[in-house]
């Protein structure tokens, strides 16, 4: 019996025990483990669920940035998740083949960058924007390349389907946000416009990434067989 009461009382010190907190450097560390081992950006809510309760996440995040922000990787923000990129002025020295440049026609530029700044946008809007028809081979291949994604279905008569960029598109051109996109005058600073600017001409500024406008309708399972993204759910009774 004592020896059982014996156990009984080691169980009950360990129950009184209390977890001592972690240090301020000790949740960087795991935070920065948690980010590194991620093959995909991480989100915050991943990274608050692995990490003390009640732990100020983005304050967490920013401290480790802060840190990175003078070496050669630095710890980045796209859309709302954290990832570790090579430092935007050492990436002449990554080296890649040819063959995994993904190289654009104007038109899939010219199209890419409608989306972009004009999301959510239709296929009729692109077009009517570029003056000319828009082929599906163009969209496909921005689609393939994961810059862009369909979004929704426009509460209007047809109810066409909208486009928009994705997160792959923030993180391929070092984005944190839609708004990071850049403006009238760093356009015209890159050479990107030419010095004949039409009175009035503006660059518009992007709506939200992620959440539906109120002109929009969620895609459903049905409108991704009828756009051909998945086989027909028929009946199959034998």
């Amino acid at each position: 019996m004592s020896q059982i009461e014996d156990a009984m009382d080691d169980d009950a010190a360990v129950d009184d025990i209390v977890p001592v907190p972690y240090s301020s450097e000790e949740i960087e560390r795991i935070a920065e483990a948690l980010v590194f081992a991620s093959a995909e950006p991480v989100s915050e809510a991943f990274l608050a669920e692995r990490l003390p309760r009640g732990e100020d996440i983005q304050a967490v995040m920013q401290r480790l940035a802060g840190i990175y922000a003078s070496r050669g990787v630095n710890l980045v923000k796209v859309a709302d998740r954290w990832a570790f990129r090579t430092a935007a002025d050492l990436s002449f020295v990554i080296r890649k083949d040819d063959s995994d440049v993904k190289k654009l026609s104007r038109a899939a530029l010219e199209v890419l960058a409608i989306i972009a700044y004009h999301q959510p946008v239709t296929r009729a809007e692109i077009e009517d924007i570029r003056g000319v028809q828009t082929s599906r081979g163009t969209l496909d291949v921005l689609m393939e390349a994961g810059w862009v994604r369909f979004r929704g279905r426009r509460r209007s008569p047809g109810r066409p389907v909208t486009l928009g960029t994705t997160g792959d598109f923030l993180d391929h051109f070092g984005l944190e946000e839609l708004r990071d996109l850049p403006g009238l005058e760093e356009l015209k600073g890159a050479g990107l416009l030419s010095g004949r600017i039409p009175s009035g001409f503006s660059v518009p500024v992007p709506g939200g990434e992620d959440e539906l406008s109120d002109e929009e309708d969620p895609i459903t399972q049905l409108d991704l067989e009828e756009l051909g993204l998945l086989p027909p759910t028929g009946d199959s009774d034998g």
